[in-house]
């Protein structure tokens, strides 16, 4: 084994035992030997992270083991990320977030924005006790794919709505996926006041944006090889 496949298994390893002071060791040997940043992320650190989200559904991880996988990589995303960001690599989507008006509650959606950003997604995070303005502000200005609303208290949970509403009502509505998560939620209350989608946990979060983002890929993809076809078919029939 060289000492490349060395440092990706120790970073995988050391991830996901939440090893912080180890995941930052490894990865700056890595770059020092000529690692590609890219190449410690998409082959170390999050396939590591996914494997954190596995357990955690199998019951086999829980919210502690979590945070500390979670902050063992950030140590990481905040050496490579500048790296990344000069390579001109394109984040694989956008994602807003933030907790609601008159709820200071952060550590699920700190955990969330981690995974996240190890998943590759640009992440803008509004922080705690966020007014519906500022949503509609970042959703005009970042463009996200998604738009994550938390709340940890029952009190604060009809904010969701008054969100959305917000949103709605600045015309925006279908232009962003929304999701909308926090420990006194559910899936039920989620459909009721209007979002596309519920989360869990942070796991589930990172899954879904993926899968969503995935989707729309496709779409562009396949959109855009069908205007090839069809231009290809244009160019022909002229030439006949």
């Amino acid at each position: 084994m060289s000492r490349e496949e060395e440092i990706r298994a120790s970073l995988f390893d050391d991830t996901l035992n939440g090893r912080a002071p180890e995941v930052k060791a490894a990865t700056e040997e890595g770059l020092a030997l000529g690692m590609d940043p890219m190449d410690i992320l998409f082959k170390a650190l999050i396939p590591s992270l996914e494997e954190v989200g596995r357990r955690f559904e199998k019951g086999d991880f829980f919210v502690p083991e979590m945070l500390m996988a979670a902050r063992a990589m950030q140590g990481a995303l905040t050496i490579l990320r500048p790296l990344i960001a000069e390579t001109g690599a394109q984040p694989v989507g956008r994602y807003v977030i933030g907790t609601v008006k008159g709820d200071i509650h952060d550590i699920g959606k700190n955990l969330v924005v981690i995974m996240l950003e190890g998943a590759g997604f640009e992440v803008f995070d509004l922080g705690v006790n966020t007014p519906p303005e500022k949503f509609v502000e970042a959703v005009i200005a970042h463009q996200p794919d998604v738009l994550g609303f938390s709340a940890f208290l029952t009190t604060t949970m009809p904010m969701f709505k008054v969100n959305i509403d917000a949103i709605t009502k600045a015309g925006l509505r279908d232009k962003v996926h929304i999701a909308v998560g926090g420990a006194p939620v559910t899936e039920e209350y989620a459909k009721h006041v209007g979002a596309d989608s519920y989360a869990p946990d942070a796991s589930m979060a990172t899954r879904l944006a993926k899968q969503l983002v995935g989707a729309r890929n496709e779409a562009s993809a396949g959109a855009q090889a069908l205007e090839q076809a069809v231009k290809l078919i244009d160019e022909t029939l002229k030439k006949g």
